[in-house]
């Protein structure tokens, strides 16, 4: 039995310039490769007219174009759209395009599901099955950008890309790098660097690898502006209390005088969000080049939180502001379904690691 062919959008240009040299064939072959698929929208090897046809043949004995099935399609009042993607494996991620005047940003999951347990996150929830690999995450971008060029009032409008949608990217670090590198290339997606936003909630040696290794924004969910309290709202501070994820931050920036980290907050009601929360985030962030995105929580099923009134909201963004640090409070959008920051839950055939240790927990008599 022949090998099921291997998924094209997985290979970026080095690696599919590697394939091609392995054929004995010159790596400008990548490069034609790569313009048929991403700028020409041809899956099709066949279609490729100016390979040979015994090098479309081998190519289409290797490899194919696998896009993500459409499980759901909607719309909201906004104009932002959610995607439910299905995976090969019955897995469904979800996917989100927010327009914004000639601005519009997809947020891409990277992850079946979450595994760092954010308590008012409802992707939280959900447990976490499995890491997407890189056709995954740049099937979602392709698709994505198919679908929006059918509506042709729509063409051409998908200009931000932010990896924040289900799951931790710096937790799938190699495959999370490998689609951003595709998104970046110019035969392929051609977003410019600070286009591609990657959002963590603080995976400090990983961020410090990033800089090295591939130069887009930096947005880190921060949501707490002391440990005990991010202990609590994001149990990942444990490992990598806030002290350290800020040195992290500013060697991000170091040497790139011009550039900021997107520090995300979001604001709970009696939580983290009164006066004497905002001035201590504000003395965090007088120590690293920074910007700070409020951010009005997006309730979901049975969470215990509530959002903050927008007067406290104001308050909060003015402390900041006084102080001197550029601060937006976010614009919800998508919440009529469920597509706004912090709503999507996908849909998990087996949801791994916190809700294995919780059944085992209670087969021997423990608590959940």
């Amino acid at each position: 039995m022949s090998e099921t062919p291997r998924n094209l959008l997985d290979l970026d240009r080095e690696a599919l310039a590697g394939w091609f040299a392995g054929q004995g064939e010159k790596p400008y072959r990548a490069r034609q490769v790569l313009k048929w698929v991403y700028h020409q929208d041809v899956d099709d090897f066949e279609g490729m007219t100016n390979l040979g046809k015994a090098l479309r043949a081998r190519l289409a004995d290797a490899f194919e174009v696998r896009l993500p099935e459409i499980a759901m399609d909607r719309e909201s009042a906004d104009g932002s759209r959610k995607w439910l993607f299905r995976l090969a494996d019955g897995n469904c991620i979800e996917t989100v395009y927010i327009p914004d005047g000639d601005r519009g940003t997809l947020c891409v999951s990277s992850q079946v599901g979450c595994a760092l347990n954010c308590t008012f996150c409802s992707t939280a929830t959900q447990g976490f099955n499995r890491n997407l690999d890189t056709a995954e995450i740049v099937g979602q971008v392709l698709l994505a950008r198919r679908l929006l060029a059918a509506n042709s009032e729509r063409e051409r409008v998908l200009t931000n890309i932010v990896m924040m949608g289900m799951g931790e990217p710096l937790l799938n670090f190699d495959n999370v790098v490998r689609a951003m590198n595709l998104m970046r290339d110019d035969l392929a997606f051609g977003f410019a660097r600070k286009r591609i936003t990657l959002s963590t909630s603080g995976i400090v040696p990983e961020i410090d690898r990033l800089k090295s290794v591939c130069d887009v924004s930096l947005a880190v969910s921060l949501h707490a502006p002391d440990d005990a309290l991010r202990d609590e709202l994001v149990p990942v501070n444990r490992k990598y209390p806030i002290a350290e994820l800020l040195d992290a931050c500013r060697r991000y920036v170091a040497g790139e005088p011009r550039r900021k980290i997107t520090f995300e907050y979001v604001m709970l009601d009696g939580v983290n969000d009164s006066d004497r929360h905002a001035r201590a985030l504000l003395r965090l962030m007088q120590s690293v080049p920074s910007k700070v995105n409020l951010i009005p929580f997006n309730p979901f099923p049975h969470t215990r939180y509530r959002r903050s009134p927008q007067e406290r909201i104001d308050r909060f963004r003015e402390i900041l502001f006084r102080g001197g640090i550029t601060t937006i409070t976010r614009k919800t959008r998508g919440d009529d379904i469920d597509a706004a920051c912090g709503q999507l839950a996908g849909d998990f055939q087996d949801r791994t690691r916190r809700r294995m240790v919780h059944l085992r927990k209670v087969a021997e008599g423990g608590k959940g």
